[in-house]
């Protein structure tokens, strides 16, 4: 299996890493660098965030995460070529037949109780309402006893329901316990591999995240990159205002010019005097 240096998390590892994110947020008060929980952001803003940077976090541990999928890619190949020596996979007829057999059997379980309540509520009221209404007809009679047999008949398909539901219930803990066991018994190397890529991921990927976060609540995934200034402030659609001194006028526009007066002698006066 060819994976790049920051493979994307597999469908089947996403609950893995919910688990450990989970983990981290439930027992944040317990670490100090992650004290502002609660004040700055709440443990869902932050579940948001980490499960939105997804890609972000399992990056920095890509390297633990290929050797991982590997070990359990190599394990996931053996396991299925000694399935192709063996005993046929129980996906076959026999299987088919077995799972349309619960199938109805299901439906039956369900169904009976509702039919024979059913009739066991008209019987014993047509009934009992015949008995009332003329006491010597029999009929009444035969109709009240086919209401008590429905009745009976109601009451321990219920009965046979609630064992059937008991019953399943204690072959899906089996079922789980078997899972968890054999998630357990993992050869060692994939076991070993697995752990190393959930430290990494904690250690490097998510705790950071979660540091970042609350370090500046305001900044999402992408202010979190490096090479990213923090000065960059965005410009509004007018500047401030460019005070000058007294003597000074408006900063924009052309300034007028100003000459000083021309003082001559005497032998000049206004503009009716010319000279010579």
């Amino acid at each position: 299996m060819q994976m790049t240096s920051a493979p994307h998390l597999l469908a089947e590892d996403g609950p893995e890493y919910e688990r450990i994110l989970g983990d981290a947020l439930r027992h944040a008060h317990e670490r100090p660098d992650l004290e502002g929980v609660g004040d700055r952001l709440n443990t869902e803003q932050l579940r948001t965030m980490a499960l939105s940077a997804t890609a972000l976090i399992t990056a920095a541990a890509a390297t633990e995460y290929e050797h991982y999928v590997k070990a359990r890619g190599e394990l996931r190949r053996a396991a299925t070529a000694e399935g192709a020596d063996g005993t046929p996979a129980p996906d076959g007829p026999q299987s088919t037949a077995a799972g349309s057999g619960a199938g109805i059997g299901a439906v039956i379980t369900v169904l009976t109780p509702l039919l024979a309540g059913s009739a066991a509520v008209i019987f014993l009221l047509v009934g009992y309402l015949l008995k009332a209404v003329g006491p010597s007809v029999t009929f009444g009679g035969s109709l009240v006893a086919a209401g008590w047999f429905f009745a009976a008949v109601a009451a321990a398909a219920i009965l046979v329901a609630a064992v059937g539901l008991l019953v399943t219930a204690l072959r899906n803990g089996a079922t789980s316990l078997a899972a968890e066991n054999e998630e357990q018994g993992l050869p060692e190397d994939v076991a070993r591999a697995r752990e190393a890529w959930r430290h990494a991921l904690l250690e490097r990927g998510i705790l950071p995240f979660l540091r970042d976060a609350l370090a500046d609540p305001t900044a999402g995934p992408a202010a979190r990159t490096p090479h990213r200034s923090p000065n960059r402030i965005p410009k509004v659609g007018y500047s401030r205002p460019d005070f000058s001194g007294p003597d000074d006028g408006p900063a924009a526009g052309p300034r007028p010019t100003f000459t000083s007066p021309d003082f001559t002698s005497p032998d000049f006066g206004g503009p009716e005097h010319q000279p010579d």
